[in-house]
């Protein structure tokens, strides 16, 4: 047995687990969207939460777009009043991304209908099996931030 045939076992599984994983997310989410929001939609309000006064040329490589997508993306989004677009104080050109409180509401209702949908399928598991889940998933996340590189200024 190769030395690093473990990890390479586990980087597949990884890579196979997780687009399983998001694809229900997103799906599941999607359906507890009233507004009938698109995917790229709520990826965009995700990521505004996580990275409040971020600019539309980040949304746009967070979704892997051209910056023209994702401005018609945030357009409507803007139009409904969940995100709010303002000019970025010292450079003119740019602009600064926030939620709305009623982006954030909107979100935070369908993350936690999809959070007690999952918890729902987990009740099925032994309290050991999800544990074990929670153990990996810990050490994953813990794993991952490192690899993360710091937002420039």
């Amino acid at each position: 047995m190769k030395l690093g045939k473990p990890s390479q076992e586990c980087a597949a599984r990884v890579m196979e687990t997780i687009p399983l994983l998001m694809r229900f997310i997103r799906a599941d989410m999607r359906t507890h969207s009233a507004d009938c929001l698109s995917i790229p939609q709520l990826r965009s309000l995700a990521f505004l939460k996580r990275n409040p006064g971020a600019s539309l040329s980040e949304v746009a490589e967070h979704l892997g777009v051209t910056c023209a997508t994702a401005s018609t993306t945030i357009e409507r989004l803007v139009q409904r009043n969940l995100v709010q677009r303002t000019d970025h104080p010292q450079e003119r050109r740019r602009v600064v991304l926030n939620l709305t409180e009623e982006g954030k509401q909107l979100l935070e209702e369908s993350q936690q209908k999809t959070r007690a949908h999952i918890a729902d399928i987990l009740d099925g598991l032994t309290p050991e099996q999800v544990s074990q889940i929670e153990e990996g998933l810990t050490l994953l996340k813990n794993v991952f931030e490192q690899t993360e590189v710091p937002k420039a200024p």
